[in-house]
């Protein structure tokens, strides 16, 4: 059973791993370049391919015709993306002659798009997953083949939640690939109505809006805390980045986005509840904890942030 594989990120690596394990002849992989400034946590792609003696196209268009021609000459029965962040054409997609599939990050027709992992927390969900889909021209579209449901704890950040997401991935590819190869594989339709979509995100979506609720800006931050840019506000001026902190109920205490005491720290006034960072970074300076920066910079209660 020939494979084409497009992948990227850990769990492009995942997924490389589990297809072989199945039994795949995978006869190329594509994959693409690192973002510029992005931190690179994850295994290479590249490089799982390169050990296992895998033809590997690194491309910026994966689309290009004569990728497309070269692709086509190895006769694969399948086509599957994972995690590839480039959308594929409906050239590639009918390269494969038993189906184009992909892995998505979500439990699909919920959290369409870009980003999933950093959307549901974002939105305060208790549960996502991965789904294997079949592709069509439309994004995170096409038929279902298998789903498996992650729980989301309050303390996830982005980064153990995309964990939890990869050892779900490989779980749900142990049991969907051999279904798929003796072709006894479902595939449910999904149902569009339910269907919801988002975008990318950009490093300035980490803002925060101190009139949110406390809870409100602790899922932002988990969502986009390291390797992601950080969820920030300014301080007198100057950017500064929360990477950690956690909420505080209490009555409301002075002007929303304005410092508060709360016992021996310095809490801030959201909309609703108060927030208490934790882990602060002021740009072009180490991290340091919330105490010593406010020590350091003398601040006290009522000050304003993020004006």
């Amino acid at each position: 059973m020939k494979a084409l594989i497009f992948a990227y990120h850990e769990i492009g690596c995942v997924g490389l791993e589990a297809t072989l394990a199945a039994g795949y002849d995978v006869v190329g992989v594509v994959t693409h370049a690192d973002a510029p400034g992005e931190q690179i946590w994850f295994r290479s792609v590249e490089q799982v391919a390169r050990s296992r003696g895998i033809p590997v196209h690194v491309v910026d268009d994966p689309n290009h015709p004569s990728l497309v021609e070269a692709l086509a000459a190895t006769g694969p029965d399948f086509l599957f993306s994972f995690y590839f962040r480039k959308l594929l054409k409906k050239e590639l997609l009918a390269l494969p002659s038993r189906g184009a599939l992909n892995l998505h990050g979500s439990l699909l027709p919920r959290y369409r798009g870009r980003a999933p992992v950093n959307w549901v927390l974002v939105n305060g969900e208790t549960e996502t997953g991965v789904t294997l889909h079949y592709m069509d021209e439309r994004a995170d579209h096409g038929e279902i083949v298998a789903q498996q449901a992650v729980p989301i704890d309050r303390a996830d950040t982005a980064l153990t939640l995309y964990r939890k997401l990869a050892s779900a991935a490989r779980e749900l590819l142990a049991g969907a690939l051999g279904l798929l190869a003796s072709g006894t594989a479902p595939r449910i339709l999904q149902d569009h109505a339910r269907a919801t979509k988002f975008p990318g995100r950009k490093p300035e979506d980490g803002r925060i809006s101190w009139d949110w609720p406390a809870e409100r800006v602790y899922n932002l931050m988990r969502a986009v805390t390291h390797p992601w840019p950080g969820a920030f506000t300014t301080v007198r001026g100057q950017k500064l980045v929360i990477w950690w902190g956690d909420t505080a109920d209490r009555e409301p205490g002075g002007p929303i986005g304005t410092l508060v005491a709360a016992g021996s720290s310095l809490a801030i006034q959201t909309g609703q509840g108060l927030f208490v960072p934790d882990r602060v970074q002021l740009e072009g300076e180490p991290e340091q904890s919330w105490a010593e920066f406010a020590s350091a910079r003398a601040l006290r209660p009522g000050e304003p942030l993020g004006a």
